[in-house]
């Protein structure tokens, strides 16, 4: 999404915390509208706190268990650090590992660290907020080993930069009791004029994980934010411990997103605070957040689509609150929210939508399997206080408020129970959650688990032919059960990288893997560039923090083939690994070769780059994924104004396994010509928030044939059936969502946009007449138990397709900028 619809979301977030920003011109009215009575986040803070609450105990035992301090040493620190960024100006000189200490942190509990600190993240000319707006060519780790680093004002972080603490002894960043700044890790400090540093919606590539920030230093009540954490794709916080103040008057928060499209937050304890989380941004995946004592836990400000699985609500006031003061100004889109709990609090859920609600389907939510335990109010009406599901000492199996459909049509609307799918056992935990599992750190393995694939000879320089050294080091840890280390750069593959059953995968800083030349660049005869086993292959791969690219015209490259099938007791699994075709330095596919052309309809045939973003083949199985983006670069990422490119590249995510127990957790698919998801003959999948974008171009071309045509082998959607004579070139647009043929599909959430028409963004303006696309979901008859929670399409004049039949219009379901249904269900149910 661009900036300028963005502003008119964020607008009110920001003003309510007293940043000034100048005038927002040309922004769309009746967005601004639905913000004018934008609830004040210092509100009052609601009911007493309950006795004890006075202070914060601040680590219970099973917590204080997992979080105990480890005098294991953390291999990253001692690792030789030889990563480098293969494309930076000085690829010589420039550091990519940058620890804390060399710059003169103390981390001594007593020592201001924080010009030490900032030092270390700005050392080396890197992309700076308000000088530059973004950067492929500056990443960087910012290393912090254990110790208690006091910090007076914010840590500035840059673009592109992991912050990453030591795992096995948590460091904490404790803020002065006079600290200033919105954030003790500011990661898009505001500029003067009020103005956010980078576009929040093409903030990518950035991590924050491993640490405790204390803020009870600071008076309760003064403001005082943890993390401000405006963001997009490929990015996340994990496992970080927030403590804040919860005495009566507190003004502390942990998290404060107030724009962008995210992204992923997963293990996150919050102890205290007035709003303890406030999150605002259009689409994001949360899991396994932990709230004590806090007076509300999430204070959701604004949004199209959150999925939220796996929260703890302890001790609180208010566990969501997603409602406005006027019912008829909804800004919260849709919030799905299961597999979770809540524990002596007064109100689980508050919420402000009616019937009569404006918009239509504003203020949706889902939630499914619900726990309380001691909760006075489970869901209540916010604007009068009214109570619209009881509380008590109970599991709640379903309750949604929204537009729901199925093949029959719209269904009942408001404040009901509904059928909830079947989970099959294979996507379950013991305990009959899905599954989940958190990127593994191997804070545990010595330093003689790992392999560095610098140190075995491969360059990372990105000219150097790196195939047969990338090959060897990878059989190497296979055979000896070691860890892959690829150091930070960018490493020139000629033909396919093989993963082998029980490798372990890590990279530093994003790495990336960039395919070039003649072998991958017949399209009659594509080659996976990272291929996962072979078929009938049996075993458990781990690969994380890494990026499949492409360099030049590369019309057969299938970024990443997975084929190996793995346990069910032991599944597969890729936590932020992305692929990326073109729009960075080092590429060949960047504005000087690809530049957008609205004005013609001929195809530049050196910027068709990547067949297949990513194939889970028929014999794959038990694979989970999570914060994974397959991404077609729209822009220059190194243009100061970063400006549109046109890349074309086949297909997104093909998911062909028959056995299927697959989950996709905090994915996105973008810019891909013929789909981004299709699920063909497959089975059991959970899906968390899936993200799509149509591509720019279309329809010039369309989908139909150019320039990929159609392959029956892989299932392709032909898009004739949506074509009928005289239709306009609009109806052959890439699906965002396509299901064939396949059973028990679970989307707990889904963010499907169409922004443009042949770079014209009037067609997604709410309310146009002629949308961007035709159709957004497809789905066939023999398709059985398909499922979604929340569906927030844009662009799309039809939201759902069963085959060639339309089953919802965006135009019956107008939410705060998407159109929004939040429950679809493939087979006609009765309950």
């Amino acid at each position: 999404m661009r900036a300028s619809m963005l502003a008119a979301v964020f607008l009110p977030a920001v003003l309510a915390h007293n940043i000034k920003i100048p005038a927002v011109e040309k922004l769309v009215d009746e967005q601004l509208s639905l913000f004018a009575d934008y609830v004040d986040l210092n509100g009052t803070a609601g009911h007493a706190l309950s006795a004890g609450q006075g202070s914060v105990f601040f680590e219970s035992a099973d917590v204080h268990a997992k979080r105990q301090s480890s005098s294991t040493p953390y291999w990253y620190e001692s690792i030789k650090k030889q990563g480098i960024s293969a494309f930076n100006t000085s690829p010589s000189t420039y550091k990519v590992f940058r620890n804390v200490k060399d710059y003169g942190a103390r981390g001594d509990g007593v020592t201001d660290d924080t010009a030490a600190i900032n030092k270390a993240i700005s050392d080396g000319n890197r992309c700076a907020p308000g000088s530059c707006s973004s950067s492929s060519t500056t990443n960087a780790v910012v290393y912090f080993p254990a110790g208690t680093y006091v910090v007076s004002s914010s840590i500035v972080s840059y673009y592109s930069t992991n912050l990453i603490g030591n795992p096995n002894n948590l460091p904490v960043l404790k803020a002065t009791p006079n600290f200033v700044g919105f954030g003790v890790i500011d990661a898009a400090q505001y500029q003067p004029g009020g103005v956010l540093p980078y576009g929040a919606t093409n903030i990518f590539w950035r991590q924050v994980r491993n640490f405790v920030i204390d803020l009870t230093g600071v008076p309760a009540t003064v403001e005082a934010t943890g993390i401000h954490w405006p963001t997009a794709q490929a990015t996340s916080l994990q496992n970080i411990v927030f403590k804040m103040s919860s005495n009566t008057g507190t003004k502390h928060q942990g998290v404060f997103i107030e724009a962008g499209s995210g992204g992923m937050l997963n293990d996150l304890v919050f102890y205290g605070g007035l709003n303890a989380a406030v999150f605002g941004n259009q689409q994001f995946t949360v899991r396994n957040l932990t709230f004590y004592n806090a007076v509300t836990a999430i204070n959701q400000i604004w949004d199209w689509g959150w999925t939220y699985k796996s929260i703890s609500v302890n001790n609180c006031t208010v566990g969501l609150n997603m409602a406005t003061t006027d019912p008829n100004a909804e800004v919260v889109g849709s919030v799905v929210f299961f597999d979770s709990s809540f524990t002596n609090t007064k109100i689980a859920f508050k919420v402000s939508r009616t019937p009569n609600s404006s918009p239509k389907t504003g203020g949706s939510l889902a939630i499914e399997n619900i726990v309380l335990r001691n909760v006075d109010t489970a869901i209540q009406y916010g604007p009068s206080q009214t109570t619209l599901l009881a509380g008590g000492t109970r599991t709640i199996t379903s309750w949604v408020s929204g537009s729901l459909y199925n093949p029959t049509g719209p269904q009942i609307r408001d404040g009901v129970p509904v059928y909830t799918p079947v989970r099959p056992a294979g996507l379950l935990q013991a305990d009959g959650k899905y599954y989940e599992r958190s990127k593994p750190q191997y804070n545990n393995l010595p330093l003689t688990s790992f392999l560095s694939v610098r140190a075995a000879g491969a360059k990372g320089d990105g000219k150097t032919d790196d195939t047969a050294a990338i090959q060897a080091v990878l059989n190497q840890g296979a055979l000896n059960n070691q860890v892959v280390y690829f150091d930070a750069g960018t490493y020139i593959v000629t033909s396919t990288i093989f993963i082998s059953k029980q490798s372990r995968i890590v990279g530093e800083a994003y790495p990336v893997i960039m395919s070039r030349g003649a072998f991958f660049n017949d399209m009659n005869n594509p080659q996976p560039v990272v291929n996962v086993g072979n078929p009938g292959g049996f075993g458990t791969v781990e690969w994380s923090d890494m990026i499949i690219s492409t360099q030049g015209p590369q019309a057969g490259a299938t970024l990443i083939q997975w084929n190996l099938a793995s346990p069910a007791g032991a599944p597969s699994g890729m936590w932020d690994v992305h692929t990326r075709v073109g729009g960075t330095v080092g590429s060949g596919l960047t504005l000087a070769e690809c530049a957008k052309t609205p004005e013609s309809t001929a195809i530049n045939r050196n910027c068709i780059s990547a067949y297949m973003g990513m194939h889970v083949t028929k014999t794959a199985s038990t694979l989970y994924m999570e914060n994974v983006w397959l991404w077609v670069a729209d822009h220059d990422v190194d243009d100061k104004d970063l400006r549109q490119i046109t890349i074309f590249s086949g297909r997104g995510l093909l998911i062909e396994s028959t056995s299927g127990n697959l989950w996709l957790v905090g994915t996105s698919v973008e810019h891909f010509a013929r789909y981004q998801y299709n699920f063909v003959r497959t089975q059991n999948i959970f899906a968390g928030q899936i993200q799509t974008e149509t591509p720019y171009y279309m329809p010039n071309p369309n989908a139909f044939n150019q320039p990929f045509p159609a392959v029956t082998a892989l299932d392709d959607p032909g898009y004739g059936g949506l074509c009928p004579a005289g239709s306009p070139a609009t109806c052959a647009e890439a699906l965002g969502l396509r299901v064939n043929a396949s059973k028990n599909i679970f989307i707990y959430g889904a963010g499907l946009y169409s922004f443009f028409n042949n770079y014209s963004t009037t067609c997604s303006e709410r309310g146009n007449a002629n949308p961007c696309q035709t159709a957004m979901v497809q789905y066939d008859d023999t398709t059985s138990n398909f499922f979604i929670y929340a569906l927030n399409t844009i662009g799309a004049s039809g939201m759902v397709y069963r085959q060639t039949t339309k089953i919802a219009s965006n135009s019956d379901n107008v939410n705060v900028f998407p159109s929004s249904i939040i429950v679809f269900r493939s087979d006609v149910v009765t309950s």
